[in-house]
């Protein structure tokens, strides 16, 4: 018949809380690692400013053929601090390259915003592209992000973390 733990010597009883506690302490601490990858992948913001997950990103967006929305941001955020001397030439390759509607890499812009960014190109400013990089921001949030977060290249943006 089974005595139960009182026929335990008290050494291997405080032996067995004390495990008992690290091993509480380490699934504790492996859980909490794990929701913060998860917390970091679930902000767009937070991957686009990690180089390694956004190259991760970057790489699930070209196996896809539409990698064009986030190097539109990135030329924006690139525009945006770039000298007043240098945007002239960087907006008229961001037009040529995203804008224009037979551009290389033309983004899914509505015709309003798209207009409007066609009529400011003499009066440029460092914002002159935010609220086109805010749309296409908006649309890699809702559209491209949440299917890189169910790829397989995931794994490598947790890497980066």
């Amino acid at each position: 018949m089974c005595k139960g733990l009182s026929s335990l010597p008290s050494s291997c009883l405080e032996r067995a809380k004390d495990l008992r506690v690290k091993l509480s302490h380490l699934a504790e601490t492996h859980h909490k690692h794990k929701s913060q990858d998860g917390k970091a992948l679930q902000d767009l913001e937070t991957l686009l400013n990690n180089k390694s997950a956004l190259q991760a990103f970057h790489g699930f967006l070209r196996s896809e053929f539409s990698e064009e929305n986030l190097e539109f941001w990135l030329a924006c955020e690139e525009y945006r601090v770039s000298p007043s001397n240098l945007q002239k030439t960087k907006s008229s390759s961001i037009y040529s390259q995203f804008i224009n509607p037979d551009a290389p890499q033309e983004v899914n812009l509505d015709a309003e915003t798209r207009e409007a960014l066609m009529g400011v190109t003499d009066s440029l400013c460092a914002d002159t592209f935010n609220e086109a990089q805010q749309r296409i921001y908006n649309l890699m949030a809702k559209d491209s992000f949440p299917r890189f977060l169910r790829s397989n290249h995931r794994m490598e943006a947790i890497k980066a973390f």
